[in-house]
């Protein structure tokens, strides 16, 4: 099975952005991918709760609804080193939601089959 690797680092400061990093991976899931979602830089804060709700784009799906899908259906990793930066730890991202560093994000891109796309 193919996976997708999906590295948003951006936030409400790149809303359009962050969005299609969101619906990129929630699709995926859709389609039945084995899919990871990575936070890091101002996405990280999308881990903690009610943060998704902050970013409100006409016309697209809410962000709290395809991080909730692929939630679901897949894996989300706050970035270790930008989860410490912004003084965030494991008791405080929504369930679900871990807390890993860059080399599980290279053992991931660099399994077979993965594709890995940056936002």
């Amino acid at each position: 099975m193919r996976s997708l690797v999906v590295k948003a680092t951006c936030g409400t400061d790149r809303p359009e952005t962050a969005n299609q990093a969101f619906t990129v991976a929630a699709a995926a899931v859709a389609s039945g991918a084995d899919v990871s979602l990575w936070l890091a830089g101002e996405a990280s804060w999308f881990a903690l709760p009610g943060r998704a709700d902050e970013l409100a784009l006409e016309h697209a799906t809410a962000l709290s609804d395809l991080l909730g899908t692929v939630l679901e259906g897949g894996r989300v990793t706050l970035c270790t080193q930008c989860a410490a930066r912004r003084r965030i730890t494991a008791q405080d991202v929504i369930p679900g939601i871990r807390i890993a560093g860059s080399t599980v994000f290279v053992e991931e891109v660099l399994a077979e089959g993965a594709q890995a796309l940056v936002y």
